[in-house]
């Protein structure tokens, strides 16, 4: 607006507030009628971390407070506050932010590992850590580990390479190693760990085939032919001639794909690796099920300490299934599905959701067929033939020592994944076996087995909060047990009312008496109250400042110095300006006609 200031000449005035009533309905959607309340801020900070999404923490406000029409902010306000605040990180804070991480991590438990590859300008080139707790458990399944690198790259383009384990649920180089087919990890890992038997994941494999084999006639055919050879061949020989057979069948022998595959067969063909243990993994997909749970949290935008951040939501979730899981292994029991001895012996050994796989291969039994081939001093060959379908039986050849007390079946299920098959199972009860050799109860299966890395907590990374905010977080926690108390009757509800106004009547009432000053004394100061210490306002001085202050008495005796000088300072001037006038006028009256003519 323009306004008149006591001058002829209009000033322009802006008023940022509004100088009329506004419509209620209307003036809730200015910009200056809404904001974020510390519990609606500390709240979509946690379910930020907890990966939950903006438009569900905004629904959930608007759940709690019954309605849009309640809240005094929009959905666009708590992204804002996330873009802002929550996730506002620059690059080069980033990377400081994220070795800081990793110090932290250190410090809170010296057996967290990391390292840093470093490059000219020392922006990160590649990052590795593990946690105490995952070192661990490595000395107890680090038998055979899924090693991954298909996951979402992250802002930076860094590829996010996973190592999996599987626990009893489910420092030594590793016996088996699983990846992706890529022939730059199986040169690394025949230099770097030539003892450890390296897989590829077959899973990956299978899915190529129809890209690859899409221009061949009659290529539905094909895939169902090769997943027959590549998962029902009993041994290598019979591998080997299925293979030419199914190439010759369907004219493939120039196809380069099947023929490089043929040549790496040993390390993705089922029958070439089942002979050595597994732990039940064939393909990386162990790897891929902590993709998905990454995949609830990430994005490609996310920076490198949001990822570490949610890294440490993934152990901890990991940590607490695992925690869940040994309590019901403690307390519940699964009831036996057969009246079998050799399965009440796993029931007492093996935990809940291993023993649930041994119970499949015993409701398997019901579908084989045992019959004796031949038998001399104790050493029986059996054949078993086992059902599949209506009409088709598979037929495996399964071995009993009585003296070694040793049963061994063709299908190597024993052998890669830990646990007795049907087969073998078949043949027991044949032999009317009521208890196996402890050598087929494996220790890292056991549930009663005390392992060291379940007395370690994950690296959890403390939040760096405010001051304030952790106190508020900590009044929130215990009231919460209060209102819970007091919503049960009316009768409460009105005492916690009357206790909240008291409560608050006195706070603002000391709020008021401290206003402009506080003090803090060696009494009552801890860090957090050190922490919210603030500089002094910087007061700009002309000239150079003083080194030296001085007493009060060095000041009196100054200005009574300055005084005296100051007194004869003015007698001084005046008599100057006394000469300077009378010679002045006499310049002047010498000097008159010329000054005149100047003038004109």
């Amino acid at each position: 607006m323009l306004e008149n200031f006591t001058g002829t000449t209009p000033r322009l005035q802006v008023v940022l507030d509004h100088s009329h009533p506004c419509c209620p309905s209307k003036a809730e959607m200015l910009k200056q009628h809404r904001e974020l309340s510390m519990s609606i801020r500390r709240t979509i900070e946690n379910n930020e971390e907890a990966g939950i999404r903006p438009s569900k923490t905004y629904q959930s406000f608007v759940a709690a407070a019954g309605g849009h029409r309640e809240l005094n902010f929009i959905e666009k306000d708590v992204r804002n506050y996330i873009t802002r605040e929550v996730r506002n990180v620059s690059e080069q804070e980033d990377a400081k932010e994220f070795g800081k991480y990793l110090l932290r991590m250190k410090e809170k438990n010296p057996n967290f590992f990391f390292e840093l590859q470093l490059e000219e300008d020392q922006s990160i080139k590649l990052a590795f850590w593990a946690d105490a707790r995952s070192r661990a458990a490595f000395e107890y399944f680090g038998d055979v580990i899924s090693f991954d690198t298909t996951y979402n790259t992250n802002r930076y383009n860094l590829v996010c390479g996973s190592f999996v384990g599987v626990n009893h649920h489910g420092g030594n180089a590793p016996k088996g190693f699983l990846t992706d087919q890529c022939a730059s990890m199986k040169r690394a890992l025949e230099a770097c760990m030539p003892t450890t038997v390296h897989r590829w994941c077959i899973w990956h494999i299978m899915k190529k085939i129809p890209s690859k084999l899409n221009g061949y006639k009659g290529h539905a055919d094909i895939e169902q032919e090769m997943s027959q050879v590549v998962w029902n061949s009993q041994s290598k020989d019979s591998f080997d001639r299925n293979w030419n057979d199914f190439l010759l069948n369907f004219g493939l022998g120039d196809n380069k794909w099947l023929s490089d595959l043929y040549e790496d067969r040993h390390i993705w063909v089922p029958i070439y690796l089942d002979h050595h243990f597994w732990a039940g993994m064939r393909s990386t997909q162990r790897s891929e099920s902590m993709h998905s749970f990454f995949n609830k949290y990430i994005t490609r935008n996310s920076s490198l300490i949001q990822f570490v951040k949610q890294y440490d939501n993934c152990l901890g979730s990991r940590e607490q299934a695992e925690r869940e899981s040994d309590a019901a292994d403690f307390h519940t029991v699964i009831p036996c599905a057969t009246k079998s001895c050799i399965e009440a012996q796993f029931q007492d050994a093996y935990t809940h959701a291993k023993f649930r796989e041994v119970q499949a291969q015993f409701r398997g039994k019901a579908n084989c067929i045992t019959r004796l081939k031949n038998s001399a001093l104790g050493y029986s060959v059996y054949e078993v033939g086992e059902q599949v379908s209506s009409s088709i039986f598979n037929k495996f050849v399964v071995t009993y020592d009585s003296v070694a007390a040793e049963v061994k079946c063709h299908c190597l299920l024993f052998e890669s994944r830990g646990i007795l098959c049907r087969h073998a199972l078949s043949v027991l009860s044949f032999e009317q076996v009521s208890q196996v050799s402890p050598r087929y109860i494996l220790e890292r299966w056991s549930k009663k087995v005390k392992r060291r890395h379940t007395h370690i907590k994950s690296s959890h990374d403390e939040p760096l909060m405010e001051p304030r905010s952790k106190r508020f977080d900590q009044l929130v926690f215990r009231s919460q047990n209060i209102c819970e108390f007091a919503s049960e009757s009316e009768e409460l509800t009105a005492i916690l009312h009357r206790a909240y106004d008291n409560v608050m009547a006195e706070m603002e009432a000391l709020k008021a008496k401290r206003k402009g000053t506080s003090s803090l004394s060696h009494e009552d100061a801890n860090l957090e109250s050190v922490n919210e210490l603030q500089s002094p306002p910087r007061i700009r001085t002309r000239g150079r400042p003083k080194n030296r202050l001085g007493s009060k008495l060095e000041k009196q005796i100054a200005n009574a110095t300055k005084k005296k000088k100051t007194k004869v300072l003015s007698e001084v001037k005046v008599m100057f300006f006394k000469f300077v006038a009378i010679e002045f006028i006499f310049l002047v009256n010498s000097l008159g006609n010329v000054c005149m003519l100047y003038f004109r």
